[in-house]
């Protein structure tokens, strides 16, 4: 039989977690692929990379969609638990649930949408149909880099305090900032750090840094009052330039106050952090790479 598309997982996944216990991934895979019906050499179907099976695949990517529309929840890092939507979403969908049902929940349709650049992308009326292959590429790209980016926030929020301020000095350094110095970039003691979380130096003596803020929030906002803290800890440290990187959001005050003092503070959101570190390779691999080929005219031609 062909192996299901993602959509075809998702009644599946949902009815082997269906007893309420939290379930990791990987142990849910065999119980799932006997429950579809799947053979050894389908289960082993590879995708054209050769990095990872299109059961696995599809599978994750039922998760994540399953996951951005409330039907699944994620006590913690690879554990998966059912929700009260999913258990309706069995009752209302005794053959298939597909995309059409979870676009029922504003979550799923923010998430499909797509929060951050393909906003203005996903709200046009084209349809897939309408667009060149090209197009349809770009598309799929732009998608896939959104489900990367919620899930690197994801992964970031599951880690420690800790981890986190060590993450946003590494991301500094891999933007370019610290120079060559290997101690170019350092976190500082937590909880003694005065309201700095990591420092970087801009030049092999130390003449000028960096001073850093991060915040491992799930929901809060940083205010204004959060940023008033920030430039007093700056203020301590006699310095002018500060980042303050939140996994959250900053509210319209934060963003006007930072406009309004001497010192330099760069805010950077739980979005843009994200982008930052596709971007730029933190936390995230090169899972496979497409080459978009066309006629060499040059090649062709007979002119002398």
């Amino acid at each position: 039989m062909p192996i299901p598309t993602y959509q075809q997982m998702f009644r599946p996944l949902l009815a082997a977690i269906e007893d309420g216990q939290v379930h990791s991934l990987s142990d849910l895979h065999d119980r799932i692929a006997n429950a579809i019906g799947l053979t050894a050499e389908e289960i082993q179907q590879r995708v054209p990379s050769g990095r990872q099976t299109y059961f696995r695949n599809r599978l994750g990517w039922a998760r994540t969609y399953l996951g951005k529309a409330g039907l699944i929840e994620i006590p913690a890092r690879g554990s998966y638990k059912i929700t009260d939507r999913g258990r309706q979403a069995l009752v209302d969908c005794p053959n298939v649930i597909s995309n059409a049902y979870l676009r029922q929940y504003p979550e799923f349709v923010e998430f499909t949408r797509g929060s951050r650049e393909t906003a203005d992308r996903s709200q046009a009326t084209t349809t897939d149909n309408d667009l060149t292959p090209e197009e349809r590429l770009r598309s799929a790209h732009a998608e896939l880099k959104d489900t990367l980016a919620d899930q690197l926030l994801t992964h970031i929020k599951q880690c420690s305090p800790q981890f986190f301020e060590r993450l946003v000095v590494d991301l500094m350094l891999a933007m370019g900032y610290g120079g060559t110095a290997e101690d170019a970039g350092l976190a500082t003691q937590y909880s003694a750090d005065g309201g700095i979380d990591g420092i970087i130096k801009q030049d092999p003596l130390g003449l000028d840094s960096i001073y850093l803020q991060a915040k491992r929030y799930t929901e809060n906002t940083i205010g204004r009052l959060e940023i008033q803290k920030f430039c007093g800890a700056l203020d301590m440290c006699r310095a002018k330039k500060g980042v303050f990187i939140t996994t959250s959001r900053f509210s319209q005050e934060a963003q006007a106050f930072v406009g309004m003092i001497e010192k330099k503070i760069i805010l950077i959101d739980g979005d843009k952090l994200a982008d930052l570190m596709i971007t730029y390779g933190l936390g995230t691999s090169v899972k496979e790479t497409l080459t978009l080929q066309a006629i060499d005219s040059d090649y062709f031609s007979e002119d002398d």
